[in-house]
Protein backbone atom coordinates (compact mmCIF):
# COMPACT_ATOMS: atom_id res chain seq x y z
CA UNK A 1 0.00 0.00 0.00
CA UNK A 2 0.74 3.84 -0.30
CA UNK A 3 3.78 4.86 2.46
CA UNK A 4 1.69 8.05 2.90
CA UNK A 5 -2.58 7.13 3.57
CA UNK A 6 -4.86 9.16 2.36
CA UNK A 7 -6.11 11.50 5.28
CA UNK A 8 -9.76 9.05 6.49
CA UNK A 9 -11.39 12.26 7.68
CA UNK A 10 -11.44 15.92 7.94
CA UNK A 11 -13.12 19.20 8.93
CA UNK A 12 -14.28 21.86 6.50
CA UNK A 13 -13.73 25.53 8.03
CA UNK A 14 -15.45 28.08 5.69
CA UNK A 15 -14.66 31.51 5.19
CA UNK A 16 -15.99 34.52 3.32
CA UNK A 17 -12.46 34.42 1.10
CA UNK A 18 -11.06 30.30 1.90
CA UNK A 19 -11.58 26.80 2.39
CA UNK A 20 -9.70 24.93 4.96
CA UNK A 21 -9.27 21.24 4.51
CA UNK A 22 -8.09 20.05 7.95
CA UNK A 23 -7.05 16.51 9.04
CA UNK A 24 -7.58 15.08 13.28
CA UNK A 25 -3.93 15.17 12.86
CA UNK A 26 -2.93 18.76 11.66
CA UNK A 27 0.34 17.30 10.00
CA UNK A 28 -1.02 19.72 7.01
CA UNK A 29 -3.82 21.49 5.80
CA UNK A 30 -5.35 22.24 2.79
CA UNK A 31 -5.95 25.54 1.70
CA UNK A 32 -8.27 26.78 -1.13
CA UNK A 33 -8.41 30.39 -2.16
CA UNK A 34 -12.35 30.55 -3.10
CA UNK A 35 -11.28 34.37 -5.02
CA UNK A 36 -8.26 33.01 -6.89
CA UNK A 37 -8.85 29.08 -6.76
CA UNK A 38 -5.42 28.36 -5.51
CA UNK A 39 -5.36 24.99 -3.57
CA UNK A 40 -1.93 25.28 -1.12
CA UNK A 41 -0.85 23.13 2.18
CA UNK A 42 0.37 25.10 4.67
CA UNK A 43 1.42 24.06 8.49
CA UNK A 44 -0.77 22.15 10.23
CA UNK A 45 -0.18 24.31 13.30
CA UNK A 46 -1.09 27.59 11.12
CA UNK A 47 -3.99 29.24 13.32
CA UNK A 48 -7.10 29.46 11.56
CA UNK A 49 -9.31 32.69 10.96
CA UNK A 50 -12.46 32.29 13.65
CA UNK A 51 -15.27 30.80 11.52
CA UNK A 52 -18.71 29.25 12.72
CA UNK A 53 -18.73 27.38 9.63
CA UNK A 54 -17.47 24.23 10.27
CA UNK A 55 -18.09 21.05 8.80
CA UNK A 56 -17.39 17.36 8.94
CA UNK A 57 -16.12 15.07 6.06
CA UNK A 58 -15.09 11.99 5.03
CA UNK A 59 -12.95 13.34 2.54
CA UNK A 60 -12.64 15.39 -0.80
CA UNK A 61 -14.29 14.00 -4.06
CA UNK A 62 -13.03 16.42 -6.28
CA UNK A 63 -13.60 20.26 -7.34
CA UNK A 64 -15.81 20.75 -10.76
CA UNK A 65 -15.37 23.80 -12.65
CA UNK A 66 -19.18 25.18 -13.45
CA UNK A 67 -20.39 28.65 -15.34
CA UNK A 68 -20.88 30.38 -11.45
CA UNK A 69 -16.94 29.01 -11.30
CA UNK A 70 -15.62 25.93 -9.35
CA UNK A 71 -17.34 23.83 -6.87
CA UNK A 72 -15.92 21.50 -4.43
CA UNK A 73 -17.83 18.41 -3.52
CA UNK A 74 -16.78 16.44 -0.04
CA UNK A 75 -17.90 13.33 1.22
CA UNK A 76 -20.07 13.79 4.00
CA UNK A 77 -21.22 9.70 5.04
CA UNK A 78 -20.32 6.74 4.47
CA UNK A 79 -21.14 3.14 5.41
CA UNK A 80 -18.46 0.72 5.67
CA UNK A 81 -18.71 -2.07 3.89
CA UNK A 82 -16.04 -4.67 5.57
CA UNK A 83 -12.60 -5.20 5.23
CA UNK A 84 -10.60 -6.80 2.84
CA UNK A 85 -7.01 -7.97 3.77
CA UNK A 86 -7.06 -6.00 6.93
CA UNK A 87 -8.30 -2.41 5.64
CA UNK A 88 -11.27 -0.72 5.49
CA UNK A 89 -13.48 -0.11 2.21
CA UNK A 90 -16.22 2.61 2.65
CA UNK A 91 -19.65 2.80 0.58
CA UNK A 92 -20.25 6.88 -0.01
CA UNK A 93 -24.05 7.29 1.57
CA UNK A 94 -23.77 11.43 1.11
CA UNK A 95 -22.46 14.55 -0.27
CA UNK A 96 -22.39 18.19 -0.07
CA UNK A 97 -21.57 20.39 -3.48
CA UNK A 98 -20.02 23.60 -1.87
CA UNK A 99 -19.91 26.75 -4.47
CA UNK A 100 -16.65 28.70 -4.30
CA UNK A 101 -18.50 31.46 -5.31
CA UNK A 102 -20.41 33.69 -2.60
CA UNK A 103 -23.05 34.60 -5.52
CA UNK A 104 -24.12 34.23 -8.75
CA UNK A 105 -25.17 37.68 -9.49
CA UNK A 106 -22.16 37.82 -11.86
CA UNK A 107 -23.89 35.43 -14.42
CA UNK A 108 -26.48 36.50 -16.71
CA UNK A 109 -30.70 35.17 -16.60
CA UNK A 110 -29.34 32.80 -19.13
CA UNK A 111 -26.11 31.58 -17.73
CA UNK A 112 -27.89 31.19 -13.68
CA UNK A 113 -30.20 29.09 -15.27
CA UNK A 114 -27.96 26.68 -17.00
CA UNK A 115 -25.64 26.97 -14.07
CA UNK A 116 -28.70 25.41 -12.20
CA UNK A 117 -28.63 22.63 -14.96
CA UNK A 118 -25.41 21.75 -14.76
CA UNK A 119 -25.25 21.63 -11.16
CA UNK A 120 -28.54 19.38 -11.02
CA UNK A 121 -26.38 16.89 -13.63
CA UNK A 122 -23.41 16.78 -11.02
CA UNK A 123 -26.08 15.67 -8.26
CA UNK A 124 -27.80 13.01 -10.03
CA UNK A 125 -24.29 11.24 -11.12
CA UNK A 126 -23.64 11.58 -7.23
CA UNK A 127 -26.92 10.44 -6.49
CA UNK A 128 -26.31 7.51 -7.76
CA UNK A 129 -25.83 4.75 -5.71
CA UNK A 130 -22.63 2.67 -6.25
CA UNK A 131 -19.55 4.93 -5.00
CA UNK A 132 -16.55 3.20 -2.81
CA UNK A 133 -13.10 3.69 -1.87
CA UNK A 134 -10.87 3.22 0.97
CA UNK A 135 -7.78 5.32 2.02
CA UNK A 136 -5.33 2.41 2.76
CA UNK A 137 -6.07 -0.02 0.08
CA UNK A 138 -6.48 0.13 -3.51
CA UNK A 139 -9.85 -0.78 -4.93
CA UNK A 140 -9.61 -0.22 -8.77
CA UNK A 141 -6.67 -3.50 -8.81
CA UNK A 142 -8.01 -6.32 -8.77
CA UNK A 143 -5.66 -9.34 -6.58
CA UNK A 144 -3.41 -10.14 -9.31
CA UNK A 145 -2.71 -7.04 -10.58
CA UNK A 146 -1.62 -6.03 -6.99
CA UNK A 147 1.12 -8.89 -6.03
CA UNK A 148 2.41 -8.46 -9.66
CA UNK A 149 3.23 -4.95 -8.77
CA UNK A 150 6.97 -3.38 -7.74
CA UNK A 151 7.98 -2.33 -4.49
CA UNK A 152 8.11 1.02 -5.83
CA UNK A 153 4.52 1.35 -7.56
CA UNK A 154 3.01 -0.09 -4.58
CA UNK A 155 5.03 3.45 -2.38
CA UNK A 156 2.87 5.36 -4.71
CA UNK A 157 0.45 7.34 -3.47
CA UNK A 158 -3.34 5.70 -4.73
CA UNK A 159 -4.75 7.66 -6.78
CA UNK A 160 -1.21 8.22 -8.80
CA UNK A 161 -1.05 4.47 -8.54
CA UNK A 162 -4.53 3.45 -9.23
CA UNK A 163 -6.05 1.72 -11.92
CA UNK A 164 -7.56 4.93 -13.84
CA UNK A 165 -10.41 2.78 -15.87
CA UNK A 166 -12.38 2.54 -12.84
CA UNK A 167 -11.29 6.04 -11.37
CA UNK A 168 -14.26 8.13 -11.51
CA UNK A 169 -13.42 11.08 -9.64
CA UNK A 170 -9.96 11.64 -12.06
CA UNK A 171 -11.89 14.46 -13.67
CA UNK A 172 -12.58 16.39 -10.29
CA UNK A 173 -8.84 15.85 -8.66
CA UNK A 174 -7.01 17.22 -11.73
CA UNK A 175 -6.58 20.54 -9.53
CA UNK A 176 -4.83 18.06 -6.99
CA UNK A 177 -3.25 15.49 -9.13
CA UNK A 178 -0.43 18.10 -10.21
CA UNK A 179 0.80 18.61 -6.44
CA UNK A 180 2.54 15.47 -5.24
CA UNK A 181 2.70 16.76 -2.21
CA UNK A 182 -1.96 17.15 -1.94
CA UNK A 183 -1.89 13.01 -2.64
CA UNK A 184 -2.38 12.50 1.01
CA UNK A 185 -6.02 14.69 0.27
CA UNK A 186 -7.00 12.73 -2.84
CA UNK A 187 -9.04 9.52 -2.50
CA UNK A 188 -9.60 7.39 -5.85
CA UNK A 189 -13.54 6.76 -5.95
CA UNK A 190 -14.37 3.59 -7.75
CA UNK A 191 -18.23 3.13 -8.90
CA UNK A 192 -19.82 -0.58 -9.44
CA UNK A 193 -20.56 -2.73 -6.35
CA UNK A 194 -18.62 -4.03 -3.68
CA UNK A 195 -19.66 -6.17 -0.76
CA UNK A 196 -17.85 -8.24 1.93
CA UNK A 197 -19.37 -11.06 4.00
CA UNK A 198 -17.62 -12.78 6.62
CA UNK A 199 -19.12 -16.75 6.33
CA UNK A 200 -18.27 -19.77 7.90
CA UNK A 201 -18.80 -23.24 6.26
CA UNK A 202 -17.31 -26.33 8.43
CA UNK A 203 -16.82 -24.04 11.31
CA UNK A 204 -13.97 -22.29 9.38
CA UNK A 205 -14.39 -19.00 9.11
CA UNK A 206 -13.32 -17.02 5.69
CA UNK A 207 -14.54 -13.56 4.17
CA UNK A 208 -16.38 -13.61 0.63
CA UNK A 209 -16.35 -10.55 -1.25
CA UNK A 210 -17.35 -9.35 -4.56
CA UNK A 211 -16.40 -6.20 -6.55
CA UNK A 212 -17.49 -4.67 -9.89
CA UNK A 213 -15.61 -1.80 -11.71
CA UNK A 214 -17.23 -0.30 -13.93
CA UNK A 215 -15.07 1.53 -16.47
CA UNK A 216 -15.10 5.23 -16.92
CA UNK A 217 -13.88 4.53 -20.87
CA UNK A 218 -17.07 4.65 -23.03
CA UNK A 219 -19.12 5.29 -20.26
CA UNK A 220 -23.10 6.09 -20.05
CA UNK A 221 -26.81 5.18 -20.55
CA UNK A 222 -28.19 2.26 -21.92
CA UNK A 223 -29.11 3.06 -25.68
CA UNK A 224 -27.21 6.08 -25.98
CA UNK A 225 -23.64 4.45 -25.47
CA UNK A 226 -23.44 0.79 -27.44
CA UNK A 227 -20.52 -0.89 -29.05
CA UNK A 228 -16.99 0.67 -28.85
CA UNK A 229 -15.22 3.72 -29.87
CA UNK A 230 -12.04 4.33 -32.07
CA UNK A 231 -9.82 3.21 -29.28
CA UNK A 232 -11.28 -0.05 -28.54
CA UNK A 233 -13.19 0.62 -25.49
CA UNK A 234 -16.72 -0.83 -24.75
CA UNK A 235 -20.02 0.35 -23.69
CA UNK A 236 -20.67 -0.62 -19.93
CA UNK A 237 -17.36 -2.46 -19.47
CA UNK A 238 -17.21 -4.10 -16.00
CA UNK A 239 -14.46 -5.99 -14.43
CA UNK A 240 -15.94 -8.28 -11.85
CA UNK A 241 -13.50 -10.14 -9.05
CA UNK A 242 -14.78 -12.79 -6.49
CA UNK A 243 -12.66 -12.61 -3.74
CA UNK A 244 -12.09 -15.34 -0.93
CA UNK A 245 -9.81 -14.67 1.95
CA UNK A 246 -9.20 -17.35 4.85
CA UNK A 247 -6.16 -15.86 7.02
CA UNK A 248 -3.57 -14.81 4.84
CA UNK A 249 -4.70 -17.03 2.17
CA UNK A 250 -6.23 -15.23 -0.60
CA UNK A 251 -8.04 -16.73 -4.19
CA UNK A 252 -9.43 -14.48 -6.58
CA UNK A 253 -11.47 -15.20 -9.64
CA UNK A 254 -12.36 -12.11 -12.15
CA UNK A 255 -14.78 -12.20 -15.28
CA UNK A 256 -15.55 -9.38 -17.36
CA UNK A 257 -18.24 -8.14 -19.57
CA UNK A 258 -19.17 -5.42 -21.88
CA UNK A 259 -20.97 -4.09 -25.29
CA UNK A 260 -20.33 -6.01 -28.42
CA UNK A 261 -16.79 -4.50 -29.40
CA UNK A 262 -17.55 -3.28 -32.80
CA UNK A 263 -19.44 0.05 -34.24
CA UNK A 264 -23.12 -0.40 -34.06
CA UNK A 265 -25.83 1.92 -32.18
CA UNK A 266 -29.02 1.70 -30.74
CA UNK A 267 -30.69 4.93 -30.30
CA UNK A 268 -34.07 5.39 -28.64
CA UNK A 269 -37.06 6.30 -31.16
CA UNK A 270 -40.01 5.18 -28.32
CA UNK A 271 -40.04 1.72 -30.17
CA UNK A 272 -39.92 -0.79 -26.88
CA UNK A 273 -36.72 -2.31 -28.66
CA UNK A 274 -35.07 -0.50 -31.28
CA UNK A 275 -33.60 -2.01 -33.62
CA UNK A 276 -29.60 -2.40 -33.34
CA UNK A 277 -27.80 -1.00 -36.06
CA UNK A 278 -24.30 -1.89 -37.54
CA UNK A 279 -22.05 1.29 -38.45
CA UNK A 280 -20.68 0.48 -42.05
CA UNK A 281 -16.85 1.81 -41.67
CA UNK A 282 -13.88 0.85 -42.44
CA UNK A 283 -12.83 1.09 -38.88
CA UNK A 284 -14.88 -2.00 -37.72
CA UNK A 285 -11.97 -4.38 -38.04
CA UNK A 286 -8.99 -2.20 -36.33
CA UNK A 287 -11.45 -1.19 -33.23
CA UNK A 288 -12.16 -4.72 -32.46
CA UNK A 289 -8.73 -5.64 -32.83
CA UNK A 290 -7.23 -3.09 -30.15
CA UNK A 291 -10.12 -4.12 -28.14
CA UNK A 292 -9.13 -7.78 -27.44
CA UNK A 293 -5.57 -6.79 -28.12
CA UNK A 294 -6.11 -4.39 -24.68
CA UNK A 295 -7.77 -7.46 -23.03
CA UNK A 296 -5.49 -9.76 -23.77
CA UNK A 297 -2.65 -7.46 -22.26
CA UNK A 298 -5.01 -7.30 -19.36
CA UNK A 299 -6.25 -10.60 -18.73
CA UNK A 300 -4.61 -12.77 -21.47
CA UNK A 301 -6.69 -16.00 -22.86
CA UNK A 302 -10.18 -14.36 -23.37
CA UNK A 303 -13.45 -16.44 -24.19
CA UNK A 304 -16.26 -14.41 -25.83
CA UNK A 305 -19.39 -15.61 -24.85
CA UNK A 306 -21.81 -14.19 -26.86
CA UNK A 307 -25.75 -14.34 -25.29
CA UNK A 308 -27.26 -12.21 -27.70
CA UNK A 309 -30.46 -13.80 -29.79
CA UNK A 310 -28.86 -15.74 -33.15
CA UNK A 311 -32.02 -14.99 -34.96
CA UNK A 312 -33.90 -11.83 -35.62
CA UNK A 313 -33.20 -8.68 -35.25
CA UNK A 314 -29.74 -9.01 -33.19
CA UNK A 315 -28.65 -11.86 -36.02
CA UNK A 316 -26.74 -9.01 -37.70
CA UNK A 317 -24.59 -8.37 -34.80
CA UNK A 318 -23.94 -11.69 -33.94
CA UNK A 319 -22.94 -12.42 -37.36
CA UNK A 320 -20.56 -9.72 -37.66
CA UNK A 321 -19.28 -10.87 -34.02
CA UNK A 322 -18.33 -14.18 -35.33
CA UNK A 323 -16.89 -12.70 -38.52
CA UNK A 324 -14.66 -10.12 -36.85
CA UNK A 325 -13.14 -13.50 -34.63
CA UNK A 326 -12.63 -15.57 -37.43
CA UNK A 327 -10.89 -12.91 -39.40
CA UNK A 328 -8.34 -11.54 -36.58
CA UNK A 329 -7.22 -15.37 -36.21
CA UNK A 330 -5.82 -14.97 -32.70
CA UNK A 331 -5.50 -18.48 -31.21
CA UNK A 332 -5.87 -16.92 -27.57
CA UNK A 333 -9.58 -15.59 -28.30
CA UNK A 334 -12.18 -17.56 -29.03
CA UNK A 335 -16.03 -16.87 -29.50
CA UNK A 336 -18.85 -18.90 -28.17
CA UNK A 337 -22.25 -18.05 -29.12
CA UNK A 338 -25.48 -19.02 -26.99
CA UNK A 339 -28.78 -18.26 -27.87
CA UNK A 340 -29.85 -17.71 -24.34
CA UNK A 341 -33.52 -16.75 -25.06
CA UNK A 342 -34.05 -19.65 -27.56
CA UNK A 343 -32.53 -22.23 -25.32
CA UNK A 344 -34.17 -21.27 -22.03
CA UNK A 345 -37.28 -20.68 -23.45
CA UNK A 346 -40.67 -21.76 -22.07
CA UNK A 347 -38.34 -21.88 -18.69
CA UNK A 348 -35.72 -24.36 -19.60
CA UNK A 349 -33.47 -23.01 -17.57
CA UNK A 350 -31.76 -26.27 -17.43
CA UNK A 351 -29.93 -25.87 -21.07
CA UNK A 352 -27.63 -23.82 -19.42
CA UNK A 353 -25.61 -25.94 -18.36
CA UNK A 354 -25.18 -26.81 -21.88
CA UNK A 355 -23.25 -23.36 -22.19
CA UNK A 356 -20.99 -24.50 -19.02
CA UNK A 357 -20.27 -27.83 -20.05
CA UNK A 358 -18.48 -26.35 -23.27
CA UNK A 359 -16.94 -23.67 -20.86
CA UNK A 360 -15.48 -26.11 -18.87
CA UNK A 361 -11.89 -26.55 -20.59
CA UNK A 362 -11.40 -23.26 -21.00
CA UNK A 363 -12.46 -22.49 -17.07
CA UNK A 364 -10.04 -25.09 -16.01
CA UNK A 365 -7.45 -23.73 -18.17
CA UNK A 366 -7.56 -20.18 -16.75
CA UNK A 367 -7.96 -21.47 -13.13
CA UNK A 368 -8.12 -18.84 -10.59
CA UNK A 369 -5.48 -16.35 -8.98
CA UNK A 370 -4.04 -17.44 -5.15
CA UNK A 371 -1.38 -17.02 -2.61
CA UNK A 372 -1.29 -19.13 0.73
CA UNK A 373 -0.72 -18.38 4.16
CA UNK A 374 2.97 -18.11 3.39
CA UNK A 375 2.31 -14.74 0.67
CA UNK A 376 3.29 -17.45 -2.30
CA UNK A 377 1.40 -17.41 -5.52
CA UNK A 378 0.38 -21.18 -5.72
CA UNK A 379 -2.15 -20.37 -9.05
CA UNK A 380 -2.36 -17.52 -11.47
CA UNK A 381 -5.33 -16.79 -13.85
CA UNK A 382 -4.37 -17.20 -17.28
CA UNK A 383 -7.46 -15.98 -19.10
CA UNK A 384 -11.09 -14.28 -18.45
CA UNK A 385 -14.41 -14.79 -19.44
CA UNK A 386 -15.72 -12.34 -21.44
CA UNK A 387 -19.90 -12.55 -21.45
CA UNK A 388 -22.36 -10.37 -23.03
CA UNK A 389 -25.63 -9.76 -24.29
CA UNK A 390 -27.60 -6.95 -25.96
CA UNK A 391 -27.12 -4.64 -22.30
CA UNK A 392 -24.19 -7.07 -20.52
CA UNK A 393 -27.16 -6.57 -18.13
CA UNK A 394 -29.62 -9.53 -17.59
CA UNK A 395 -28.54 -12.65 -19.18
CA UNK A 396 -24.53 -11.37 -18.11
CA UNK A 397 -25.06 -11.75 -15.00
CA UNK A 398 -27.00 -14.96 -14.77
CA UNK A 399 -23.71 -16.90 -16.97
CA UNK A 400 -21.05 -15.09 -14.95
CA UNK A 401 -22.68 -16.26 -11.58
CA UNK A 402 -22.75 -19.81 -12.87
CA UNK A 403 -19.29 -19.89 -13.91
CA UNK A 404 -18.47 -18.30 -10.21
CA UNK A 405 -20.11 -20.74 -8.29
CA UNK A 406 -17.72 -23.60 -10.10
CA UNK A 407 -14.54 -21.64 -9.16
CA UNK A 408 -15.87 -20.55 -5.69
CA UNK A 409 -16.46 -24.27 -4.81
CA UNK A 410 -12.66 -25.05 -6.22
CA UNK A 411 -11.33 -22.21 -4.00
CA UNK A 412 -13.21 -23.41 -1.27
CA UNK A 413 -11.86 -26.88 -1.53
CA UNK A 414 -8.18 -25.83 -2.11
CA UNK A 415 -8.21 -23.52 1.31
CA UNK A 416 -9.50 -26.42 3.09
CA UNK A 417 -13.23 -25.23 3.87
CA UNK A 418 -14.84 -27.65 1.60
CA UNK A 419 -14.18 -31.49 1.76
CA UNK A 420 -13.17 -32.86 -1.31
CA UNK A 421 -16.19 -33.14 -3.65
CA UNK A 422 -18.34 -30.77 -1.38
CA UNK A 423 -20.36 -28.08 -2.70
CA UNK A 424 -21.90 -24.80 -1.13
CA UNK A 425 -25.39 -26.00 -2.51
CA UNK A 426 -25.13 -27.99 0.49
CA UNK A 427 -24.86 -25.01 2.78
CA UNK A 428 -28.28 -23.34 3.03
CA UNK A 429 -27.25 -20.06 4.75
CA UNK A 430 -23.80 -19.36 2.59
CA UNK A 431 -25.94 -20.72 -1.14
CA UNK A 432 -28.68 -18.02 -0.26
CA UNK A 433 -25.65 -15.54 0.64
CA UNK A 434 -24.54 -16.43 -2.64
CA UNK A 435 -27.37 -16.08 -4.39
CA UNK A 436 -28.52 -12.64 -2.91
CA UNK A 437 -24.87 -11.18 -3.74
CA UNK A 438 -24.67 -12.18 -7.50
CA UNK A 439 -28.64 -10.70 -7.52
CA UNK A 440 -27.68 -7.45 -5.86
CA UNK A 441 -24.58 -7.06 -8.18
CA UNK A 442 -26.80 -7.52 -11.39
CA UNK A 443 -29.16 -5.01 -10.10
CA UNK A 444 -26.56 -2.38 -9.22
CA UNK A 445 -24.67 -2.74 -12.76
CA UNK A 446 -28.22 -2.21 -14.16
CA UNK A 447 -29.43 0.35 -12.27
CA UNK A 448 -26.28 2.11 -13.27
CA UNK A 449 -26.48 1.51 -16.83
CA UNK A 450 -30.13 1.71 -17.73
CA UNK A 451 -31.65 3.24 -14.55
CA UNK A 452 -33.69 0.03 -13.22
CA UNK A 453 -32.85 -3.11 -11.67
CA UNK A 454 -31.70 -6.27 -13.38
CA UNK A 455 -34.34 -8.90 -15.12
CA UNK A 456 -34.38 -12.37 -14.75
CA UNK A 457 -32.82 -12.33 -10.33
CA UNK A 458 -35.42 -14.16 -9.61
CA UNK A 459 -33.09 -17.41 -10.94
CA UNK A 460 -30.38 -15.85 -9.60
CA UNK A 461 -31.76 -15.43 -6.36
CA UNK A 462 -33.88 -19.00 -6.54
CA UNK A 463 -32.91 -21.05 -9.04
CA UNK A 464 -35.86 -20.98 -10.96
CA UNK A 465 -38.16 -18.38 -12.37
CA UNK A 466 -40.89 -17.23 -10.94
CA UNK A 467 -44.35 -15.74 -11.33
CA UNK A 468 -43.07 -12.81 -9.00
CA UNK A 469 -40.17 -12.56 -10.73
CA UNK A 470 -41.89 -12.42 -14.09
CA UNK A 471 -43.93 -9.78 -12.78
CA UNK A 472 -41.28 -7.44 -11.46
CA UNK A 473 -39.63 -7.67 -14.88
CA UNK A 474 -42.45 -6.73 -16.69
CA UNK A 475 -42.65 -3.65 -14.24
CA UNK A 476 -38.89 -2.96 -14.70
CA UNK A 477 -39.42 -3.02 -18.50
CA UNK A 478 -41.86 -0.47 -18.22
CA UNK A 479 -39.18 1.80 -16.26
CA UNK A 480 -36.75 1.28 -18.57
CA UNK A 481 -38.85 2.20 -21.56
CA UNK A 482 -39.76 5.49 -19.97
CA UNK A 483 -36.07 6.15 -18.71
CA UNK A 484 -34.41 5.42 -21.73
CA UNK A 485 -36.73 7.74 -23.83
CA UNK A 486 -37.50 10.35 -21.91
CA UNK A 487 -34.71 10.98 -18.99
CA UNK A 488 -31.29 9.17 -20.24
CA UNK A 489 -30.40 12.57 -22.22
CA UNK A 490 -30.17 14.31 -19.24
CA UNK A 491 -28.49 11.53 -17.56
CA UNK A 492 -26.17 10.63 -20.65
CA UNK A 493 -25.35 14.62 -20.21
CA UNK A 494 -24.58 14.53 -16.10
CA UNK A 495 -22.28 11.25 -16.65
CA UNK A 496 -19.87 13.19 -19.85
CA UNK A 497 -20.10 16.26 -17.40
CA UNK A 498 -18.94 14.33 -14.25
CA UNK A 499 -16.22 12.49 -15.84
CA UNK A 500 -15.00 15.33 -18.02
CA UNK A 501 -15.97 14.54 -21.53
CA UNK A 502 -17.45 18.12 -21.46
CA UNK A 503 -15.40 20.74 -19.70
CA UNK A 504 -17.73 23.71 -19.07
CA UNK A 505 -16.88 27.09 -21.00
CA UNK A 506 -17.16 30.39 -18.50
CA UNK A 507 -18.29 32.05 -21.82
CA UNK A 508 -21.10 29.75 -22.89
CA UNK A 509 -24.62 31.56 -22.71
CA UNK A 510 -22.63 34.85 -23.06
CA UNK A 511 -20.30 35.27 -25.86
CA UNK A 512 -20.40 31.57 -26.81
CA UNK A 513 -23.25 29.68 -27.56
CA UNK A 514 -24.57 27.23 -24.50
CA UNK A 515 -24.91 23.43 -25.77
CA UNK A 516 -28.10 23.10 -22.71
CA UNK A 517 -29.95 25.32 -25.40
CA UNK A 518 -31.95 22.76 -26.75
CA UNK A 519 -33.23 22.89 -30.29
CA UNK A 520 -36.92 21.49 -30.83
CA UNK A 521 -38.53 20.37 -33.69
CA UNK A 522 -42.57 21.62 -34.75
CA UNK A 523 -43.94 18.48 -34.35
CA UNK A 524 -42.38 17.89 -30.75
CA UNK A 525 -44.13 21.82 -29.72
CA UNK A 526 -47.32 20.77 -31.90
CA UNK A 527 -48.05 17.28 -31.98
CA UNK A 528 -48.48 16.59 -28.03
CA UNK A 529 -51.02 19.65 -27.90
CA UNK A 530 -53.09 18.21 -30.58
CA UNK A 531 -53.45 14.99 -28.20
CA UNK A 532 -54.36 16.82 -25.52
CA UNK A 533 -56.49 18.60 -27.74
CA UNK A 534 -58.27 15.35 -29.20
CA UNK A 535 -58.19 13.69 -26.19
CA UNK A 536 -60.12 16.02 -24.38
CA UNK A 537 -62.38 16.33 -27.27
CA UNK A 538 -63.24 12.47 -26.54
CA UNK A 539 -63.32 12.84 -22.54
CA UNK A 540 -65.99 15.94 -23.80
CA UNK A 541 -67.94 13.53 -25.70
CA UNK A 542 -68.07 11.04 -23.56
CA UNK A 543 -69.92 12.93 -20.81
CA UNK A 544 -71.79 15.09 -22.78
CA UNK A 545 -74.98 13.49 -24.27
CA UNK A 546 -75.66 13.52 -28.11
CA UNK A 547 -78.72 13.90 -29.96
CA UNK A 548 -78.46 10.25 -30.35
CA UNK A 549 -76.86 7.36 -29.18
CA UNK A 550 -75.66 6.91 -32.68
CA UNK A 551 -74.16 9.95 -32.91
CA UNK A 552 -72.01 9.72 -30.03
CA UNK A 553 -70.90 6.74 -30.84
CA UNK A 554 -70.10 8.39 -33.85
CA UNK A 555 -68.12 11.71 -32.64
CA UNK A 556 -66.34 9.28 -30.02
CA UNK A 557 -65.43 6.88 -32.73
CA UNK A 558 -64.22 9.74 -34.59
CA UNK A 559 -62.26 11.45 -31.70
CA UNK A 560 -60.58 7.88 -30.60
CA UNK A 561 -59.36 7.61 -34.51
CA UNK A 562 -58.00 10.93 -34.21
CA UNK A 563 -56.35 9.89 -30.82
CA UNK A 564 -54.27 6.98 -32.82
CA UNK A 565 -53.69 8.76 -35.79
CA UNK A 566 -51.52 11.15 -33.99
CA UNK A 567 -49.61 8.78 -31.76
CA UNK A 568 -49.17 6.63 -35.12
CA UNK A 569 -47.39 10.05 -36.55
CA UNK A 570 -45.64 10.79 -32.95
CA UNK A 571 -44.50 7.11 -33.36
CA UNK A 572 -43.37 7.26 -36.99
CA UNK A 573 -40.99 10.55 -35.68
CA UNK A 574 -39.90 8.85 -32.16
CA UNK A 575 -36.52 10.49 -32.05
CA UNK A 576 -38.22 14.19 -31.85
CA UNK A 577 -39.77 13.24 -28.95
CA UNK A 578 -36.97 11.38 -26.72
CA UNK A 579 -35.17 13.26 -24.41
CA UNK A 580 -31.40 13.76 -26.61
CA UNK A 581 -27.95 14.39 -24.69
CA UNK A 582 -27.03 18.15 -25.72
CA UNK A 583 -23.23 18.00 -24.46
CA UNK A 584 -22.08 15.52 -26.89
CA UNK A 585 -25.10 15.29 -28.76
CA UNK A 586 -23.62 12.30 -31.40
CA UNK A 587 -22.46 9.53 -30.55
CA UNK A 588 -18.57 8.89 -30.95
CA UNK A 589 -18.69 5.46 -32.57
CA UNK A 590 -16.82 6.61 -35.29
Amino acid sequence: MALDKVHPSLKLYTSNDFFYLVPNDRSDILRIDRVSHDIQLINGAEPLPPTEDVQDTYGLFGIIRLLAGPYMVIITGRRRVGTICGHDVWKITSTDVVSFARGTRHLTDLQERHNREYLAMVHTVLATDGFYYSTTYDVTHRSQQLYNTSPEFAQMPLHERADQRFVWNTHLLRDLSVEPDMHRFAIPILHGFITISECTINQKAFTFALISRRSTYRAGTRFFVRGVDRDGHAANFVETEQLVTHGKAIASFVQIRGSIPLFWSQRPSLQYAPPPKLVNTELQKEAFRRHCETQEVQYGYQVLVNLINQRGREKPLADAFDAHVSLMSNPRVKYDAFDFHHECRNMQWQNLDKLITRLRPEHKQFGYFAIDAEDMVTRRQEGVFRTNCIDCLDRTNVVQSMLARITLNEQLQDMGILRTGEATELHANFEKLFKNVWADNADACSVQYSGTGALKTDFTRTGKRTIFGLMRDGWNSMVRYYKNNFADGFRQDAIDLFLGNHVVELAEGASLPSPLERKYSWRYRVLPLVLLFVFSMLIFCMIIPATSLRAQFIYCGFWIMAIMFTLFFMYKTGPDFVNQPRLRAKDKNV
